[in-house]
């Protein structure tokens, strides 16, 4: 039976009661370890040496460790006890890396990148749209190690989701990575259905009859955003097509089945990116020729409003040069005449100027 020992600082409420076993290989950056023989997560707490060691005891059995932004001296200890390859572990803690699929011997080491839709009252020309972090995924005959960073979500969901189907977790590692993919994937999806939102307020309020306002720097923005999503769903489709065509031993006849599914879902999320990102080209033609077509608009009003100007100046610029002889000048009508003719003239210019609408 496990001995316990209170962690937290002496004399506090609420210290948390953990196995001895745990206390020295326990780092902070772990967040789950469990053992799985024929799809059943066994009871108790393991340190994840004492885990791996259960787990190689039976052929059908396997760990699965979770890990939260790991330091180089966090993850050295997993590293070593999974023998995984150097390259791949400093991959994992610098967490900046492309998605990707890498087979080192019988093992594999697959790069997902998350995307998180950020909430916002309304786009604007610096409004965060996506969110970008990334899952890193270490499998091996009997073992998992997921390692998360930045604003990858936690997986909680998808352990709850397969210790509930037994059958499903009975293929070993090769269902836990699917189950991983497919998540993310089917986030992709969620983000995608919210990007449209964007995109339809937007695309509404650039064609409203009644809009004003240059909204060229938040089509960019947006642009911006859906260029990152695709930096990011874009480059899984090579892993996904290596995992879903038989050349990862890891993965079954069965599994990859299932892996040919999530590929689809992909092919379908780029199909739309690919879809918005054309139309926003559109949109944002359509939206800077609007600007341009106001403008000629406004020069005409100006121009038109300078031409009805024009003609009273003229004419009282003429009869203000205090010449003795000039025509009218000394006429009792020549007053109201001059204002007529200045009426009459202006009256003339601003009936063609509406009817060629340029007023």
């Amino acid at each position: 039976m496990p001995r316990w020992r209170s962690i937290g600082r002496p004399g506090r409420t609420g210290a948390r009661a953990v196995p001895k076993q745990l206390v020295g290989p326990w780092k902070p950056a772990m967040v789950g370890c469990g053992v799985y023989l024929d799809g059943v997560r066994q009871p108790g707490n393991l340190g994840v040496r004492e885990a791996y060691e259960l787990a190689r005891s039976k052929p059908d059995g396997f760990v699965w460790v979770g890990l939260h932004e790991p330091s180089a001296e966090d993850f050295a200890d997993v590293a070593d006890v999974f023998g995984l390859h150097p390259l791949a572990a400093e991959d994992a803690v610098q967490a900046h890396q492309r998605p990707k699929l890498e087979q080192y011997g019988d093992s594999l080491f697959l790069v997902l990148k998350t995307i998180v839709y950020v909430e916002h009252a309304e786009l604007t020309a610096t409004s965060e749209v996506v969110d970008t972090g990334q899952i890193m995924v270490f499998a091996g005959p009997q073992f998992v190690v997921v390692v998360r960073h930045g604003s990858a979500p936690p997986l909680i969901s998808v352990r709850r989701r397969l210790e509930a189907d037994p059958a499903m977790l009975a293929h070993g590692p090769a269902a836990v990575v699917h189950a991983i993919v497919d998540r993310t994937v089917d986030d992709y999806l969620a983000v995608t259905d919210a990007i449209e939102d964007d995109f339809e307020e937007l695309e509404a309020e650039v064609f409203s009859p009644t809009a004003t306002t240059n909204e060229a720097e938040r089509i960019y923005q947006l642009k911006r955003e859906l260029m990152e999503f695709q930096r990011a769903a874009g480059p899984l489709v090579r892993p996904l097509d290596a995992l879903a065509g038989g050349g990862v031993p890891l993965v079954d006849d069965e599994m990859r089945r299932y892996m040919r599914d999530v590929a689809d879902h992909l092919a379908h999320v780029r199909e739309r990116l690919a879809g918005y990102a054309e139309l926003l080209d559109g949109v944002l033609s359509a939206s800077l020729a609007r600007v341009g077509i106001q403008q000629n608009t406004d020069m005409r009003k100006i121009s038109a409003s300078a031409a009805l100007l024009a003609v009273p100046t003229l004419v009282a610029g003429i009869y203000g040069m205090n010449f003795d002889h000039m025509p009218e000048l000394h006429e009792t009508w020549g007053y109201p005449a001059a204002l007529g003719f200045m009426a009459a003239v202006c009256g003339f210019l601003y009936r063609a100027f509406r009817r060629n609408g340029w007023l």
